[in-house]
């Protein structure tokens, strides 16, 4: 057996050394376990080695299943509402759809990068981390190219962008961020800032090269050309957020029952000075026609104990509430029982 640290030597070993060697690696063996004897001497029994998974700490997934499925289903809303708004900035057909959302380190995020390549740095303000935002050359020059009237089609992509186009590439970008941070809107303020750009990202150091971020591909069409950009947020960026998804996914997933429900319960506050008429009546006091006749200022008219308690209070002419006649000092009033159904 040859020595691992010798491998790279042209020396040939004698018998002795080999053996020396052989004895050396018996002695840093482990002793064995005990095995179990089976019923008085019978076969020994031993247990089946146990399969040992590698686990990277510096690697740790900071979301859940259920967190990453809802994050999944937050970004296709997004791609949703990003394709519309984008066919109208482009004024042509703009498809774009989920292709990918895992995490992975900042360093290898970036080696996998193309070189050249069209890299936007950005912050979404007030939180903190610089993201990342890769725009394949072809697909950018093919952006650039609908921006200044062209066909968006065989666009020659061996050359490098010149400042005019970094700048309308730099509105493209804007538009994308403006979006996604609007679908944050519910769950807070969000206001992006494109910090600069990138063709290498070689030298690049934005984030701890053992930051985990949270990539997203996005397969994007747009004229002949299919290509995939890529968010890149550090964990430490969406963890405000992600824990806002759970309220904004559960509304979402509502019976359409319960939603209809709770759209009843919202108040509009521009009815908030409207004057409703309110009336309370009793139904069941009958009289003649003789005694309506001969009905003048001053008499009275009894009521039993079962009618002053069913008393009817309308709101604009509509029943709401059954109530009990009472007073309220030196006034009179009406206590209310119970709404009524319509």
């Amino acid at each position: 057996m040859d020595d691992p640290q010798n491998q790279e030597s042209s020396e040939v070993l004698s018998q002795s050394e080999i053996e020396r060697l052989l004895a050396q690696v018996e002695g840093d063996r482990p002793a064995e376990a005990p095995r179990a004897e089976a019923g008085g001497g019978g076969a020994s029994k031993s247990k089946p080695p146990v399969a040992v998974q590698p686990y990277d700490f510096r690697q740790p997934s900071f979301l859940s299943p259920n967190e990453l499925r809802k994050v999944r289903l937050f970004h296709e809303g997004f791609l949703r509402s990003l394709s519309s708004r984008f066919s109208l900035f482009l004024r042509m057909e703009f498809n774009v759809q989920l292709s990918k959302l895992h995490t992975q380190s900042y360093a290898k995020f970036i080696e996998e990068l193309p070189s050249p390549t069209s890299l936007s740095l950005f912050k979404t303000e007030p939180l903190r981390g610089v993201c990342l935002l890769n725009i394949p050359p072809r697909l950018a020059l093919t952006l650039v190219d609908r921006l200044l009237g062209g066909p968006a089609h065989s666009v020659n992509i061996d050359r490098e962008m010149t400042d005019i186009e970094h700048a309308l590439l730099n509105q493209t970008v804007n538009v994308i961020l403006t979006e996604w941070c609007s679908h944050w809107a519910k769950v807070k303020d969000l206001r992006p800032k494109i910090l600069g750009h990138e063709s290498n990202a070689r030298f690049l150091q934005s984030s701890p090269h053992d930051t985990v971020m949270m990539v997203i591909g996005v397969e994007t069409r747009v004229g002949d050309c299919l290509e995939v950009m890529q968010f890149a947020f550090p964990c430490y960026t969406l963890e405000p957020l992600v824990g806002a998804l759970n309220t904004i996914i559960d509304r979402n997933e509502e019976t359409p029952q319960a939603e209809k429900l709770r759209r009843q319960r919202q108040w509009n506050p521009a009815l908030g000075n409207v004057m409703v008429p309110v009336t309370a009546e009793w139904q069941n006091l009958r009289l003649s026609a003789r005694d309506l006749y001969h009905l003048k200022p001053g008499d009275v008219l009894p009521l039993s104990a079962e009618e002053s308690n069913n008393v009817k209070v309308r709101l604009a002419k509509v029943n709401r509430f059954s109530a009990r006649l009472g007073t309220a000092g030196s006034s009179l009033a009406v206590e209310l029982v119970k709404p009524l159904k319509n």
